[in-house]
Order: C-alpha cells, then sequence, then structure tokens
C-alpha cells in the first residue's frame, strides 16, 4: 500500500512505476511463454535415424521432390560464391545438389536436429570429393547458424516438422543478410484433396505458412508452380 502522506506527485511516480514494471513483466512472460509445440512428438522418429533406411524413403522418384529435384533447384536461380542454408537436410542430396551449383567459393550449411544424419552428409560428401559443405546441428528452436551468415535458406519437407515456428523463423531471419531469400517447399494441405497421411501429419497449409512467415520480417516473392502436390514459395527478407 503506499502511504498517503506522500504527495500526490511522488504517489503519481510509484503508480506510474509500478504499472511500467507490470508491463514489462507482462512483455517478459508474453516473449518466453508467447510458443507452446504446435505438433508435439512429430519429431520422434529424428532422435536417432538410420540414414540408409531413409535413403530409401527420400531418393526414390516416387517422391515428389525427389524427382522434381532438378527443377527445384533451377528454381533457386543459385549463382557461384553463394552462401546457402539447406535446413532439414536429411540425406543431403539436395546440399550436394546445391553444393556443385555454388562451387568452391559458395558454401553450403547442411542443418539438421539429426546427428546421424549430420555424419552421412560429411561422409557422402568426402566419397564425392565436395569440400564446400559444412553441417550445423539444428535445434527444436534454432537453426544454429552464424547471424548474417547466408544469402539463401531453403526448407524441404521440413517445416511442417518446426514445433516452434517463432523462433525458427526468427532464427533464420538473423541469419540471412539484407535482401536475402527464404525458400520453402512443403505439402498443400486442402481438405477434401489433399491425401489422408498429409492431413494427419502436417500442421497447416499454404496459407498460413505464408503468414506466419510475412508477420517473422518476409515479404513473399513468388510462388513456382510445377508439382501437383507441394508448393515452391520464395520470400525475401525485408
Amino acid at each position: 500500500m503506499i502511504p498517503h502522506k506522500l504527495s500526490r506527485a511522488s504517489r503519481f511516480k510509484i503508480f506510474t512505476g509500478l504499472t511500467l514494471l507490470l508491463a514489462l513483466l507482462g512483455s517478459s512472460i508474453f516473449v518466453v511463454g508467447q510458443e507452446k509445440s504446435l505438433k508435439p512428438g512429430i519429431n520422434k522418429n529424428f532422435q536417432n535415424p538410420d540414414p540408409d533406411k531413409y535413403i530409401e524413403r527420400f531418393e526414390i522418384e516416387s517422391r515428389e521432390v525427389y524427382h522434381n529435384r532438378e527443377a527445384i533447384v533451377e528454381a533457386m536461380s543459385l549463382s557461384e560464391g553463394m552462401d546457402v542454408a539447406d535446413i532439414g537436410a536429411g540425406t543431403g542430396f539436395f546440399s550436394r545438389m546445391i553444393a556443385n551449383k555454388v562451387g568452391p567459393d559458395g558454401s553450403v550449411f547442411a542443418g539438421d536436429i539429426a546427428k546421424n544424419f549430420l555424419a552421412h552428409i560429411e561422409q557422402t560428401a568426402r566419397d564425392e570429393g565436395i569440400n564446400n559443405i559444412t553441417t550445423v546441428l539444428g535445434g527444436e528452436k534454432s537453426t544454429n547458424l552464424a547471424p548474417n551468415s547466408i544469402d539463401l535458406a531453403y526448407i524441404c519437407d521440413t517445416y511442417h516438422h518446426f514445433e516452434y515456428p517463432v523462433f525458427m523463423l526468427e532464427s533464420i531471419h538473423g541469419a540471412l543478410r539484407p535482401g536475402g531469400r527464404l525458400i520453402i517447399v512443403d505439402f498443400e494441405r486442402v481438405e477434401g484433396t489433399t491425401k489422408e497421411w498429409i492431413l494427419g501429419h502436417v500442421r497447416c497449409g499454404k496459407g498460413t505458412v505464408t503468414d506466419e512467415v510475412k508477420d517473422a520480417g518476409f515479404d513473399l516473392l513468388k510462388e513456382v508452380s510445377f508439382m501437383e502436390e507441394q508448393y515452391y514459395l520464395i520470400f525475401q527478407k525485408k
């Protein structure tokens, strides 16, 4: 309780200070607790994956992104010397393709939450004589990429695995240089059209993804359309 003997001005200062303190506390609580996992358990299979088994799942022509891999990379408009992050790199076939496109003066940061995948990417790169791939162990809330370190971030079939998209997008935004681009390839999610397993597995559709990315400080540059079940969105850091 504020003593009545204090002057009106003093009481006003105290009330103002308390109001500011409560506002700051409220803001801190919001920042810390603004987002719980939006898809708990979705990454449990990637705690200790067997890369050989996932090669059989990821690197097959019946998978739309693998079948269209050349067109996907071509639409990235890569040039020699670029620094690119392949976020959720998996078995690394896109990382290797990108590495060959950006050349020895460029670099690829192959990021994933699975150490087994990263070890596989390192070994495969050595076997193929690719020297410009660096693996990065990501976390559930951060890519762990250095600030201002990349020109392009590529996320394929991984955005729907982000349990904390707000924090992940913040990390990507910070890693991109001014004017850097973000490319997201993921599954269309349309009730009545999309396959049931996708509806159950994928958190949200293209519209929600676009809104979330825009809210994180990006502009949508364009959508590239050449796949049936998946979309290809290109954003730019504001």
